[in-house]
Formats: C-alpha cells, sequence, structure tokens
C-alpha cells in the first residue's frame, strides 16, 4: 500500500504542476485558445495516446521488465519538462504532449502489481487516493516555489519533477519486491496472466455491449474531473477564494478519505458478482450526490467551498472505481483469464479523448461563458444522464457474467469458468 501510494504520488509531480500556472493573456499563435489550454490539451493528448498504446503493452507485459520500463517512463517524461522550460513559445506545447506520452502507461502498470487479490480493494484504494491528494499538493508546491522561492513559470515543473525522481524510484524499487498473489488469492479472483490478442477479443466480444454505456460516462466523467482539476485556480477566483495557502490539497482530503473508506469496504463482500454490483452503486451514488450538490449550491444552500468539495467527492466516487475495482471484480465475476488493466486502459483512452474534446469544445464553442458557469451546467447533465447509463450498464453487464456455481472454499456463489478455445 505504501508503495504504490508513493510511486503514483510521486508520479503526479512530473505531470500535474503544469496546472498551477496561468500564462494569463496568452493564446496559441494568435487564436481564441488560450495558451495554458493548449499546453494542457498537449499534455492531455500525448497522455490519450499513452493509454491507447497501454492497453496493448500494460495488459502483455510481464514482471521482469516492468520495474525498468516504470523508471524509464518517468525520466523520458521529466526529460520533456526541461525542454518544456527552454522551448520558445507555442513549441512548448509539443513539449507537453512528449511529457504526458510516457505518463500515461504508469497507473496500468503498478496497477499489476496489486490486482487478482484478496485484499485488491484496499491495495487498490490506497492507490487510488495517491492522484486524489497529489494533484492538489503537487498544484500547491508549484504555487510555493513561483511565489515564495521565485522559481520561473516555465521551470516550475521540471523542478517539482526533479524533487520527487530519486522517491519514485525507491517506490518502484520497494513495489517490485511485493510478492505476487498466492493460492488463495488466484482461487478467489482467478489467476491473472499477461493477455494475449484473442483473450482480448474474448473480453470485448462478451462485456462489450454491457461496457458500452459505462464507456460513454467515462467520458464525460474524465473530462468533468480533469476540467475541475486543471481549471481549479479560475474556479476557486470566480467563487472568491484566492490567496489560501494549501486550498486544493485541503479541498480534495474529503474526498481520499470518502473513497479510502468506500472501496475498501467493499473489500467485505466476497461474492464477485455481488461486489461488482456494489461498485456500480457506489458509483450512481457519487454522480447523484454530485447533481444533489449543485442544486443546491444553485439555490444558495451550499457555499462555494463547500460545493466544490461536495462535487470532488461525488466525482471521484464515481471515477476512481473505474481505474480501480470495477475491471478486477468484472475479470474475477466473469472467470476470465487475464488482466483487469485491459478493461481499465480502454475505459481510460476513452476518458481521456473527452478531456480533450471537453476543453476544446469550452474555448471554441462557449469562450463566453464563464468558467464557473460552466463547470456548473456540467455538473447538472453528468448528474442526470450518467446515473440512468451507469444503471444500464449494470443491468447488461450482470446479464453477461456466466451462471453462478458454488465455491466450495467459500461457500458463496462465483462464477463458472469462462470456456476456452
Amino acid at each position: 500500500m505504501v508503495a504504490s501510494f508513493a510511486a503514483y504520488f510521486s508520479m503526479y509531480a512530473f505531470r500535474k504542476p503544469i496546472n498551477a500556472t496561468e500564462f494569463a493573456g496568452a493564446t496559441l499563435l494568435g487564436t481564441a485558445v488560450d495558451l495554458k489550454t493548449a499546453l494542457l490539451i498537449g499534455q492531455i493528448v500525448g497522455y490519450v495516446v499513452s493509454k491507447f498504446v497501454g492497453i496493448v503493452v500494460c495488459s502483455s507485459l510481464g514482471r521482469k521488465t516492468r520495474a525498468r520500463t516504470l523508471v524509464g517512463l518517468v525520466l523520458l517524461a521529466e526529460v520533456a519538462l526541461v525542454a518544456f522550460a527552454v522551448a520558445p513559445g507555442s513549441w512548448k506545447v509539443l513539449a507537453m504532449f512528449f511529457n504526458g506520452l510516457p505518463l500515461g502507461m504508469v497507473w496500468g502498470l503498478v496497477v499489476r502489481y496489486l490486482e487478482g487479490r484478496r485484499t485488491s480493494e484496499l491495495l487498490l484504494a490506497a492507490l487510488s487516493i495517491s492522484f486524489i491528494v497529489s494533484s492538489g499538493v503537487m498544484k500547491d508546491i508549484g504555487v510555493w516555489l513561483m511565489r515564495g522561492h521565485g522559481v520561473p513559470e516555465t521551470w516550475m515543473p521540471a523542478v517539482v519533477g526533479a524533487l520527487f525522481l530519486a522517491p519514485f524510484v525507491v517506490a518502484v524499487r520497494v513495489l517490485d519486491a511485493a510478492p505476487g498473489p498466492d493460492a488463495l488469492d488466484e482461487a478467489a479472483r482467478v489467476p491473472r496472466r499477461a493477455m494475449t490478442g484473442e483473450d482480448r477479443r474474448r473480453f470485448l466480444s462478451r462485456f462489450g455491449p454491457g461496457l458500452a454505456p459505462l464507456l460513454v460516462v467515462y467520458f464525460f466523467l474524465t473530462a468533468y474531473r480533469d476540467f475541475r482539476d486543471n481549471y481549479g485556480v479560475e474556479i476557486f477566483g470566480a467563487l472568491g477564494y484566492t490567496g489560501f495557502r494549501g486550498l486544493f490539497t485541503w479541498s480534495e482530503l474529503p474526498a481520499a478519505i470518502a473513497v479510502l473508506g468506500a472501496l475498501a469496504a467493499l473489500g467485505l463482500v466476497r461474492d464477485n458478482r455481488r461486489g461488482l454490483m456494489a461498485v456500480y452503486g457506489l458509483m450512481v451514488s457519487g454522480l447523484l450526490a454530485v447533481g444533489a450538490a449543485t442544486l443546491l449550491f444553485g439555490v444558495g444552500g451550499l457555499g462555494g467551498m463547500t460545493w466544490m468539495i461536495a462535487v470532488g467527492v461525488g466525482s471521484w466516487l464515481a471515477y476512481v472505481p473505474v481505474s480501480a475495482v470495477l475491471f478486477d471484480r468484472l475479470t474475477a465475476a466473469g472467470g476470465a483469464m487475464g488482466t483487469a488493466v485491459f478493461g481499465i486502459y480502454v475505459a481510460d483512452a476513452a476518458g481521456y479523448t473527452g478531456s480533450v474534446v471537453l476543453q476544446l469544445y469550452r474555448d471554441l464553442a462557449q469562450g463566453s461563458v464563464s468558467r464557473l458557469a460552466f463547470f456548473e451546467a456540467f455538473s447538472l447533465h453528468l448528474s442526470a444522464w450518467g446515473a440512468a447509463l451507469l444503471i444500464l450498464s449494470a443491468i447488461l453487464v450482470w446479464r453477461a457474467l456466466p451462471r453462478a456455481a458454488t465455491d466450495p472454499s467459500a461457500g458463496e456463489a462465483v462464477p463458472e469458468p469462462a470456456p476456452t478455445s
């Protein structure tokens, strides 16, 4: 838990400090697109490409090369941040593309160490809160370096990355030394192994129709999460919160606590089919919480800070299970031989595509609308439509699961293994 948390927490030092910059008044090549928006999109496009590559790489890479690959990916990201610092003008966008390109595969490679265990929910919960907390921490560190120590806006991301390079390497070495799942883990959650092309096609053939509505929700949910994260400075500013030390860190702590508790509680559900439905229930409740909090904020029932914390908690409760426990449970309930990382990366590829599309849409189609007003309206639509689509996905996935058999070791219902060719 500690090693996985530290590894992904440190990775965010190479990705998120750019969000603390403003580049006020600067645009991309004189267009209507803000330079900051272009930089974030450049990074996310690289991240999206990495997710598509990771669908194959992360689900098929063996353990022997996993640690070396993780360290190599982060080193490439730091080199790109140095290039960002020295590149002129709009060339910085290209540097941010190459920064995002290696980082998108880090999550999947870390998850490979944790999935397929009876304690996977707890392990993945610790991993998941790392990116909830670290995003705010890295932005606060970036602001501290620029305002307190005079680090230039262009050099700040590279400096933050350099500070966390050694902790990342140490965390990966510890993680790589951890033992794999034992026989009881494999009996409860099915063995996990590198997937072949045929394994991936079989998985999509069985569960694709049920996962399609989920991917639509994740497309918009990732965009929502990234918009709140990327433009938190501007949204909090519009709400009247400026100059607060540690603002982003403190605003994300309640979400981290809620997610840790909720995911850990899912581990109490031993039956994988019921556990999978419990994951869906948690996600639906998170989206409904986003809608309820936004309605209260709109009528003055919640203050700005409370609203931002509430929608943060709700959106993280809906978002985190997809990138952590949902596909671990689905792999176990479906009796599929393979890895949960494949499903996670299919979802991530769709999700981060949505993040790029949304930011371009907001700047080009609704540039006259403030980011606060845009975010408020987005919250209501995501809550209503997202909850409905998640319920549809749960029904279709349930129907695609194999018939249950009795597990003599647990005395509970578990799925019969899927037929193999």
